[in-house]
């Protein structure tokens, strides 16, 4: 009996020891995803994964977020497949998640009109002469900087600084207005 308490106090250590470097690894592979490190992201996520015990809800976490990586890196027949596993989780979060992924990823195609998309020219076929196409400084000419539009001062004296009643007309038909609304009201 006193191996057996032996046997399992030495290997909690190592369950913690594996619990931390798991989540070690899962931040650095979600940082790496956020980077767009989509590659890196995968390998970080798949050690995290070999060491946390998938059934937990932190192991479901650490399968969505390599579900993710695996469609971003263009590898969806992993993410497919993974989510399938998923869909049997225990967590139920992590299984409905699963479910809604794996539904994301086989959802049809649609196709786009070319009008609607932008085509973007192969920079390959450009020579790489750059004594043609820089353009030098000294060829250039030099012009000398406009300066700035100059703004008429205004003339005080010339602006209109009387009072034209127009808050008190104003003032007057909201009164009128707000009267006849209760008026017709009553």
């Amino acid at each position: 009996m006193a191996t057996s308490r032996k046997t399992i106090v030495q290997s909690a250590p190592k369950v913690t020891e594996r619990t931390e470097i798991a989540k070690k690894e899962y931040l650095a592979g979600v940082a790496a995803f956020e980077r767009g490190q989509y590659r890196d992201s995968v390998q970080r996520l798949e050690k995290a994964s070999a060491l946390v015990e998938r059934n937990s809800s932190f192991g479901g976490k650490v399968l969505i977020w390599l579900v993710t990586a695996y469609e971003a890196a263009g590898q969806t027949a992993e993410a497919i497949a993974l989510c399938e596993q998923i869909k049997q989780h225990p967590d139920v979060e992590t299984s409905k998640q699963g479910k809604r992924l794996l539904y994301i990823m086989q959802a049809p195609q649609l196709k786009r009109p070319t009008e609607w998309l932008t085509q973007i020219p192969d920079l390959a076929a450009i020579p790489d002469n750059t004594s043609q196409t820089r353009l030098s400084s000294t060829n250039l000419p030099r012009t000398a900087p406009k300066p700035p539009p100059k703004t008429e001062p205004i003339d005080l004296s010339q602006v209109n600084t009387k009072d034209n009643q127009f808050i008190w007309v104003s003032l007057l038909i909201i009164g009128l207005t707000i009267g006849l609304f209760f008026w017709g009201n009553s």
